[in-house]
């Protein structure tokens, strides 16, 4: 092997690397000019931080196709979103449909609330196409379901789920839909009324470019009847009352925000509406086509789900015979400066399903708004000399 030492940063279903520049400006512009809380004070300063938190919402609003910007609110990243949405909405008895697809900020809720609320969990599993098995849910969903979760997109395979026809069967069924749209958010164009989904999560560091730390949970509007805060604290309203308000968004966003994190975040969506979600979508679409061309002329390459007809995120996870895949990660990383993510990728069960847990997973390279064509040649080959090195 011959060493580049350069970075190439290939895990950007992690983590989006590195952020537009002027998501670094606005955090550097909230912790050197200004330093105050979200909505708790009157001053000319703390104006000017509410106004740039409300417009953080109201373009992710217009960004996601939410029926109500009110009913968008901020949390700490996507798992917090889904803790919130799991917690909230499923009782005592309740049964809830997912699948193998699932990340474990699903998966270990839903294994908490069967200890204490024993709430039933049916897992759904995978068509030849790295789909959910619609034919099982409908046969699933006759159990009287309260709540249908699945991921847009694997963060294993980079499948997009067929989420209509979920939405429509779990609808029919009188179960509402959580999706966790961690992989897909800023990567294609997601509208929540589009989709008739009853409550979307997403983390703001991933596809949105935005800091680590930011989340959404956005829901259905009349559904915050049924979702109680599982945070209490101080919202700088009401504040001569015990009870938490509640007035949107307030009720669901108790204690100090993520104030740098939002600024950043705000920039993140301005940069985002000024190139264009479809704009990237198409780079990511080219990139991902030119790297499974490319691994099609390597030996020992085995990948999953990239010959099929369904979409994909730009994301693809690989295996080879001759090294495991912590190994193949770390000599990416070594010698040639790219940084992937190997392993189980907190999706056990989408391991299971395509055979890959008991080899330690996979490899899985992710592209993002900032990977060039130029870097995939570079990966190629790094893959290339390594693959023809054992």
């Amino acid at each position: 092997m011959t060493e580049q030492r350069q970075r190439i940063y290939l895990d950007n279903a992690a983590t989006s690397f590195p952020k537009p520049p002027s998501v670094y400006d606005a955090v550097n512009e909230y912790q050197t000019e200004l330093g105050g809380a979200v909505g708790r004070g009157a001053t000319q300063v703390g104006a000017r931080i509410q106004s740039r938190v409300d417009r953080c919402r109201n373009r992710l609003a217009k960004l996601l196709d939410v029926a109500s910007q009110q009913h968008l609110f901020f949390t700490f990243n996507g798992t917090d979103s889904l803790n919130l949405a799991l917690h909230g909405i499923l009782n005592a008895g309740d049964h809830v449909v997912t699948t193998c697809w699932e990340h474990n900020s699903v998966l270990r809720p839903l294994h908490a609330l069967a200890t204490s609320r024993n709430v039933e969990t049916t897992f759904l599993g995978g068509d030849e196409l790295g789909q959910i098995d619609l034919e099982q849910l409908k046969a699933t969903l006759a159990k009287k379901t309260k709540l249908v979760c699945t991921t847009h997109a694997s963060n294993v395979t980079g499948i997009i789920q067929p989420v209509k026809q979920v939405v429509e069967l779990a609808h029919a069924a009188g179960a509402y839909v959580l999706l966790d749209a961690a992989q897909t958010v800023g990567h294609f164009p997601v509208s929540m009324r589009e989709l008739n989904v009853d409550f979307l999560a997403c983390p703001g560091h991933k596809g949105l470019l935005g800091p680590l730390g930011t989340g959404l949970l956005a829901i259905r509007p009349g559904l915050e009847v049924e979702l109680p805060s599982h945070r209490q604290g101080g919202t700088g309203t009401t504040s001569e009352s015990e009870s938490q308000p509640e007035s949107l968004p307030e009720k669901y966003e108790s204690g100090n925000h993520n104030a740098p994190g939002l600024f950043g975040l705000e920039a993140a969506l301005g940069w985002l509406e000024t190139e264009t979600v479809e704009k990237i979508h198409l780079q990511g679409q080219k990139l991902t086509k030119q790297f499974v061309e490319g691994l099609r002329a390597l030996p020992s390459i085995e990948t999953y789900f990239t010959d099929g007809e369904p979409d994909r995120v730009s994301l693809v996870s690989l295996n080879t015979d001759k090294l495991e895949p912590q190994v193949l990660c770390s000599l990416l990383d070594e010698h040639f400066g790219i940084e992937t993510r190997s392993g189980l990728h907190c999706a056990p069960r989408a391991h299971a399903e395509i055979g890959t847990q008991a080899r330690g997973g996979t490899t899985r390279f992710s592209f993002g708004a900032f990977n060039t064509p130029e870097q995939i040649d570079v990966t190629l080959e790094a893959i290339g000399q390594i693959v023809a090195s054992f």
